[in-house]
């Protein structure tokens, strides 16, 4: 089954094409990996995926249904859950209480009932822990869950972003850059990470830089290139593909990456 499908995408910003005919089409389970150069579009693709653009041309297809021009809230509801380049996190909060945040497409309380605090609220709360504990559970954070959220380290903090997508129950979970900026270990630890949560049939779609992840982890990989499409194809094949080493790899990405298989 193809969880998500776009054909002919594009969108223009100023006359640039910053998506320009782009049709990827991911299996369910999969990991899907997005690479190519800074300016490439592959953030911009996101945005348009997660309904934060609607696009000029062509059409979007999550789980075999229309989801063109729908807003991320709506696309939510279909079960899709998105992280972004850099953290969105409320440092002020608990650990818990940022996961409880992704818990809200569930949660059907009105506001005089939550101003009321009636026992249907507290009812309400006390399933969303649960559930965010479990998601904290399923990216190794389970302990810091009374934590205050500032105190964590920058790669905890990445995998609190993938616990808070995770609360939405997802079935297509999109990762803008999770392992930006993190180290060898905290990049381990993102890796361990999306294995597990594709183990648990929710397919990934990963726009990330670090080649060695991204060799390691994709099932296949769709390389851009100035907004439209260069390759797709294996790791393999895109690890060893002229035309992607040229326009990106370069001869130190493609040496890392080729290291990823060693």
């Amino acid at each position: 089954m193809m969880i998500l499908e776009t054909d002919r995408l594009s969108i223009a910003f100023g006359g640039v094409r910053a998506v320009d005919d782009v049709n990827i089409a991911v299996e369910a389970g999969q990991v899907f990996s997005i690479i190519g150069p800074n300016g490439s579009g592959k953030t911009t693709l996101f945005n348009l995926v997660s309904g934060i653009y609607t696009p000029n041309n062509g059409s979007i297809k999550l789980a075999g249904k229309s989801a063109t021009g729908l807003a991320p809230d709506e696309l939510a509801r279909r079960g899709l859950s998105r992280t972004f380049q850099n953290l969105q996190i409320f440092y002020r909060m608990s650990v818990l209480e940022n996961v409880m945040v992704g818990r809200h497409r569930h949660e059907r309380t009105g506001i005089l009932a939550d101003l009321l605090y009636l026992p249907s609220v507290a009812q309400q709360n006390e399933t969303s822990a649960k559930a965010a504990r479990t998601a904290l559970a399923r990216v190794g954070l389970a302990d810091l869950a009374n934590r205050a959220a500032s105190s964590l380290s920058y790669g905890a903090l990445k995998r609190l972003e993938i616990a808070r997508a995770l609360a939405t129950e997802p079935i297509l979970l999109l990762l803008d850059e999770p392992a930006a900026g993190c180290n060898p270990v905290e990049t381990q630890e993102i890796d361990t990470v999306i294995r597990s949560i594709v183990k648990e049939g929710i397919t990934v779609v990963l726009v990330e830089h670090d080649m060695r992840l991204v060799m390691n982890i994709s099932d296949r990989i769709h390389v851009l290139a100035s907004g439209r499409t260069l390759a797709e194809g294996t790791p393999e094949q895109v690890r060893s593909n002229p035309a992607v080493i040229q326009a990106y790899l370069g001869i130190h990405g493609s040496q890392e990456a080729a290291r990823a298989f060693d």
